[in-house]
C-alpha cells in the first residue's frame, strides 16, 4: 500500500513540476488599453498585410520547387519590398536535387550592440497544391511589415529577417530546409543568436468554442477556443518564452499562450524554429496553430478569404512591438 502511496505522490509532483516548468510561463503583468491611435495603426497595418498574402496567396499561388517559376516570383516580390524599404538584400543559395534555392537576408544593424542578434524568420514557400495564403504568407507578411517598423526606430541589437525557402515537404524536418542551412552557417560563423522568432501561420482566429485542439496533454490546461497566439518553446528556450510573452501582454490586449515543452510532442518543433534548436540557440515559433485550429491547413482552399484580418492585424502588431522592445533591451 505505501509503495502505491508513493508512487502517486510522486506522479503528482511530477505533475506540479511539470506545470509550472512547462504550462506556467505567462507573467502577471496588466494589460493595456488600446487607444484610437493605436487601432488606427492597426487599421493601416491589416491594409499592408492583406496586400502582401493577396499577392503571395492568390497572385502567385502555390510556390515551392515543383513550381520553381512561381518561387522565384514569390521570392522576388519579397526583395523588391526589402530594397524599397532600403535594405541591401543577400541571398543564401544553395542547391535541391539539382534545382537552385535561395534564402532571402536583410539585417538592421544594432546601434549599441550589433553583435548581438535578434533573428526572425518565415518560409515563402507552400505545400504542394496548395496556395499558401496562411501557410505561410501570413508569416511572410508580418516579417515584411517588421522589417518595416524597425526601419524606423533601430535598436539596439541587431535584427536578422530572413526569408526561408523549402520548410515543407518533402524537405521538412531535413537537412535541406532553408533554415536549417542559414542556421548551420550561422554556428559555424559562431555568430551570437539570442533569439529566434519563427513566424508561422499567423492568420486565422475564432472566438467559437470547441475551435481548438491539442496534442496530449496541452488540452487539460489550454482554452477550447482558438483565439489566440500560441508562442512555443521548448525547455531550454523557456526564459525566451516569459520574455516575449511579457513584451506581447505590454504592448497588447490580444489574447496569448505560451509554452515550453519537450520538442518531441507532436507540433511543437513543426517549422524553421527547429533548425535554430539544433543548434543551440533560443528559438520560438509564433502561431496560430493552424494545423489543430485551421480547417484549411494544408489544402487547395487556404485562400486570403479565410484570413481573419482584423484578429491577425492585432496579433502583428503585438508581435512587431514585442520583437522590437526585446532588440531594444538594454
Amino acid at each position: 500500500m505505501w509503495t502505491y502511496v508513493a508512487i502517486l505522490v510522486g506522479l503528482l509532483l511530477l505533475s506540479v513540476i511539470g506545470y509550472r516548468v512547462m504550462i506556467d510561463v505567462k507573467p502577471r503583468i496588466p494589460r493595456p488599453t488600446i487607444g484610437d491611435a493605436a487601432h488606427a495603426e492597426i487599421g493601416a497595418l491589416e491594409r499592408r498585410l492583406m496586400e502582401h498574402v493577396r499577392m503571395l496567396g492568390s497572385t502567385i499561388g502555390e510556390r515551392n520547387l515543383h513550381r520553381p517559376e512561381a518561387l522565384r516570383a514569390a521570392a522576388n516580390y519579397i526583395r523588391r519590398v526589402w530594397a524599397d524599404q532600403g535594405f541591401t538584400v543577400s541571398e543564401e543559395r544553395y542547391e535541391v536535387a539539382g534545382q537552385s534555392s535561395a534564402n532571402l537576408v536583410v539585417e538592421q544593424k544594432g546601434s549599441g550592440r550589433p553583435g548581438e542578434i535578434v533573428l526572425v524568420g518565415a518560409h515563402y514557400d507552400s505545400l504542394i497544391g496548395t496556395p499558401g495564403a496562411n501557410d505561410n504568407a501570413t508569416g511572410v507578411a508580418l516579417l515584411l511589415e517588421m522589417s518595416r517598423a524597425i526601419t524606423q526606430d533601430p535598436p539596439i541589437r541587431t535584427v536578422r529577417f530572413v526569408a526561408f525557402v523549402n520548410e515543407e515537404p518533402p524537405y521538412f524536418l531535413t537537412g535541406q530546409m532553408g533554415s536549417r542551412v542559414h542556421a548551420r552557417q550561422a554556428r559555424r560563423r559562431g555568430e551570437n543568436i539570442l533569439a529566434m522568432f519563427s513566424l508561422e501561420t499567423m492568420g486565422y482566429y475564432s472566438n467559437a468554442r470547441g475551435t481548438q485542439r491539442y496534442p496530449f496533454p496541452f488540452g487539460l490546461a489550454y482554452p477550447s477556443t482558438g483565439n489566440f497566439l500560441a508562442v512555443v518553446g521548448n525547455l531550454p528556450s523557456r526564459q525566451l518564452v516569459v520574455d516575449f510573452l511579457r513584451h506581447f501582454m505590454s504592448a497588447s490586449d490580444f489574447p496569448v499562450e505560451g509554452v515550453a515543452t519537450f520538442q518531441w510532442i507532436p507540433g511543437i518543433n513543426w517549422s524553421d524554429h527547429w533548425s535554430f534548436w539544433k543548434e543551440g540557440y533560443p528559438a520560438l515559433m509564433l502561431t496560430d496553430t493552424a494545423p489543430f485550429r485551421y480547417p484549411q491547413y494544408h489544402s487547395s482552399f487556404d485562400r486570403p478569404e479565410k484570413i481573419t484580418s482584423g484578429e491577425y492585424a492585432r496579433v502583428a502588431h503585438g508581435t512587431i512591438q514585442a520583437i522590437r522592445r526585446l532588440a531594444a533591451t538594454p
